[in-house]
């Protein structure tokens, strides 16, 4: 590189090269952002045949890992785009609806719909299960989630008959709000192992819980929090599990929400003081205890000598 910079000479990608450095670029896309990344970067690339190839490949990896939620075509339901979903290539099960969806990644939308055939759908006894647990998600959804949506799968155990054998269930819920007129985007997803297990008659929970947001007026800000949780409860009928696994859920989403919400309004007094030094190169203290007076603009402005 540096040989190529003496003799003022360009460097040019591979493909390969051009490909990886595209898939990177779209991956890595905020939510709800990345077909504006893909717009650009079509541009930058000027390639065509590249430019397809990259979104083909990270279209589909980036849905099922945002868990997008796209609308059947005759809008009967909606389908979430993931790998608990996944029953085929570009086909994903709604087991609400027990509707099958195909989707187009790149274009983010649901194509064509289909009944769902006995062998994706779960056994009598396990949809007895599931579904209890999908109502009381739904309620909840309902009530705290604006724009939020939910869903619940069997993903080990779905040809159960009969109490005797263990099963798993996941259940999903996801909301996100899109404002890029407002240079703002957020979403929230959080994923819920449920594990039956017969012999011991408990029920094991494991949570993962992810927060996204993107500011970006005047600036480049982004928050990407995560946070993982274990539970446990008795086994029980399905409409006791569902109540007792949708406490469980209410308890941990509600107490990571407030902790989220009480390191950020300490920003100002905790985390900002500790990226500067405490005494900056005027050697004048900063009046952290009174922050708010300040507008950095301003006193940007002002000290650099660049006011209108």
């Amino acid at each position: 590189m540096a040989d190529a910079d003496e003799n003022n000479e360009e460097i040019v990608l591979t493909d390969d090269q051009k490909l990886d450095i595209a898939k990177w670029f779209l991956l890595n896309s905020p939510a709800g952002e990345i077909q504006y990344v893909a717009e650009d970067l079509s541009l930058v690339l000027n390639d065509e045949n590249v430019y397809l190839r990259a979104a083909k490949e990270a279209f589909p990896i980036y849905n099922k890992s945002h868990i997008v939620c796209l609308q059947f075509p005759n809008r009967s339901g909606e389908v979430l785009v993931s790998s608990y979903s996944e029953i085929g290539e570009d086909e994903y099960l709604d087991p609400r609806t027990a509707q099958v969806g195909k989707v187009d990644h790149v274009r983010q939308v649901c194509t064509q719909m289909r009944p769902a055939i006995d062998e994706e759908l779960p056994s009598h006894y396990i949809e007895e299960y599931r579904s209890a647990l999908d109502v009381e998600i739904s309620k909840y959804v309902g009530e705290t989630y604006p724009k939020g949506v939910s869903s619940v799968y069997c993903t080990s155990g779905k040809d159960v008959e009969d109490y005797g054998s263990d099963f798993e269930l996941v259940a999903i819920i996801t909301a996100t709000r899109h404002s890029p007129q407002n240079f703002c985007n957020g979403s929230w997803c959080s994923i819920w192992n449920v594990e039956f297990k017969d012999e011991l008659q408990t029920v094991e929970v494991r949570g993962k819980m992810q927060v996204g947001a993107h500011y970006f007026e005047e600036g480049n800000v982004q928050l990407d929090a995560k946070h993982e949780c274990r539970d446990s409860t008795m086994f029980q009928s399905p409409e006791d599990s569902a109540e007792s696994l949708m406490n469980i859920i209410r308890h941990h989403e509600t107490e990571y929400s407030t902790s989220l919400q009480a390191s950020y309004s300490n920003l100002p007094d905790s985390t900002f003081k500790e990226l500067r030094r405490k005494l900056p190169v005027t050697r004048t203290l900063f009046p952290w205890h009174n922050t708010v007076q300040f507008s950095l603009t301003r006193d940007l402005t002002k000290e650099l000598g660049i006011e209108k």
